[in-house]
């Protein structure tokens, strides 16, 4: 009875803390803003089965990646002994999933085989961290406690491993030592029970009841500490999967904010109706400047997030000594949370405490340096998304500090002026046609202007853009394919000098795909 109520106490503890944190937690969330919607559940699922439960992304490096995995599936067995042993304290039962019969023998003799595999793969990351310095582990973002945390984490898997496997092996022991039918197989433990025969009774329950609690203890302290780790990615790493973004990777979503403006614009009279009320009302904010700009799905990554290093890397901008690194930008929102989220969790989002996730935590200089050309989202185990997060940083800058690079500035400026990025006159987008021939015979290209004074209308009209009407290379290929076009008789026409910057192609490739 005593150990029953020293149990159940163990227990109440526990949930209450943990409570306590998963409270902290979800109110942080409340601060963020939405993201995507979630649906699709059967591809959710599919994706979930693929990289979370099969490890698929881990084995890209194939010899850490299948001891990684062995841990992740050995983890998922040993669940279900902890979840027994759960049980057993609050019933007072022993091993009280053993009416399974055979099916529990296979799942007891498999978690025995894992707690051992495990305990060698754990052993292995702590000497690979400790002694063999992988330059992936290291980087300005990696503090000492950093460091610190990972082995502690480490440790304290090694240290279940060793109880586990020391329950079982006193409990065998003790069983056979009374003559008493064993529930389960052990394979490992079995063979251990024999060097621990010579031991008298007494003993060796002792040493069963030390490596239980050990062992349950151990859990309840592990789950506990888990949220405030690095290792927090054991508890949601399956769900970040699962909740990851279904869109093709590298597709960059449409702000609402800016589809709301142009649809004002587009209907003067209902402009005033959306305005803010108020002077007590703030206008939405364009992109991410702090921790409450973030989506929720934002904020899930960078709880998930391992500080494995897989994304850094893979980073070409990393790789040629730009200072971006993209696992320091999902450690630094998280950071940034854990510092401000308290202070408007108390005072509303209005709270500031005179800082923000650009430039006190991330540079100007990492979100340029960015080619968002997605390795690091390939790469991730998890389906972390760091360009995301990365294009709305200089979505705030372009849109509401116009703050970007000079060359972005100038682009901006030609656009504006010219509509073109390149500071080339209107007057000149014809150039192209110049001397355009085909099997000796001049083609002249017809103008959209020239139908409409005839008071025809072509059957196609050909956009030209200002790559085909102004870039030398881009020219060859508008060239080439007027000329099909001539071949084949078809009736089109171009805009020639009246064609501009109808579109944002241009500033969407400049602000967020490719550094000019």
């Amino acid at each position: 009875m005593i150990k029953q109520m020293l149990f159940i106490l163990s227990l109440v503890v526990t949930l209450v803390a943990f409570g306590y944190t998963t409270r902290r937690i979800i109110s942080f969330f409340k601060l963020t803003r939405p993201a995507f919607p979630i649906r699709d559940f059967g591809k959710r699922l599919r994706v979930t089965l693929k990289v979370a439960i099969g490890q698929s992304k881990i084995f890209r490096r194939p010899v850490i990646g299948l001891m990684h995995a062995m841990v992740f599936w050995g983890f998922l067995v040993i669940l279900f002994g902890s979840i027994e042993m759960i049980i057993d304290g609050v019933a007072r039962t022993e091993r009280i999933v053993s009416v399974l019969g055979p099916v529990y023998d296979v799942i007891i003799a498999c978690g025995d085989l894992f707690a051992a595999v495990i305990l060698v793969a754990i052993v292995a990351f702590l000497i690979r961290r400790i002694f063999m310095h992988v330059k992936r582990f290291t980087g300005m973002e990696m503090t000492h406690w950093s460091h610190v945390d990972a082995n502690i984490s480490l440790l304290l898997i090694l240290l279940l491993m060793v109880s586990l496997l020391g329950m079982n092996t006193f409990y065998i022991a003790h069983n056979r030592a009374m003559t008493h039918d064993i529930e389960g197989f052990f394979p490992v433990s079995s063979f251990l029970a024999d060097r621990f025969s010579m031991l008298s009774n007494e003993t060796l329950n002792t040493l069963h009841e030390i490596n239980w609690w050990t062992h349950i203890l151990m859990i309840f302290f592990f789950a506990n500490y888990l949220p405030y780790s690095k290792h927090f990615h054991v508890f949601m790493s399956v769900p970040n999967v699962f909740l990851s973004n279904l869109d093709p990777i590298g597709k960059l979503k449409t702000m609402e904010q800016i589809t709301g403006e142009v649809i004002q614009m587009m209907n003067p009279e209902t402009a005033y109706a959306n305005m803010p009320g108020s002077e007590d009302e703030v206008m939405e904010r364009f992109g991410i400047l702090d921790v409450e700009d973030a989506t929720w799905k934002n904020y899930f990554d960078s709880l998930s997030c391992t500080q494995c290093g897989r994304c850094t890397s893979v980073c070409p901008a990393n790789i040629t000594g730009k200072k971006l690194s993209p696992r320091k930008i999902m450690m630094d929102l998280r950071t940034r949370m854990k510092e401000k989220g308290p202070g408007m969790i108390k005072l509303g989002k209005q709270y500031t405490d005179q800082k923000s996730l650009i430039r006190d935590y991330i540079t100007e200089e990492e979100l340029w340096a960015c080619t968002t050309c997605n390795a690091c989202v390939q790469e991730c185990p998890i389906n972390i998304n760091q360009p995301s997060l990365i294009v709305d940083m200089r979505r705030y800058l372009v849109m509401e500090e116009s703050a970007g690079p000079a060359e972005l500035n100038q682009i901006f400026s030609n656009i504006e002026n010219n509509g073109a990025p390149w500071q080339l006159s209107q007057e000149d987008r014809m150039v192209w046609a110049e001397n355009l021939q085909m099997n000796g015979t001049k083609i002249d290209v017809p103008l959209m202007a020239e139908w409409f004074a005839g008071g025809q209308i072509p059957e196609y009209l050909l956009w030209v853009g200002s790559a085909g009407a102004f870039d030398d290379r881009y020219k060859k290929v508008t060239r080439a394919f007027v000329k099909i076009l001539t071949h084949l008789g078809i009736n089109y026409a171009v805009l020639g000098t009246e064609e501009g910057m109808l579109h944002g192609d241009p500033v969407m490739k400049c602000c967020s795909r490719c550094r000019p």
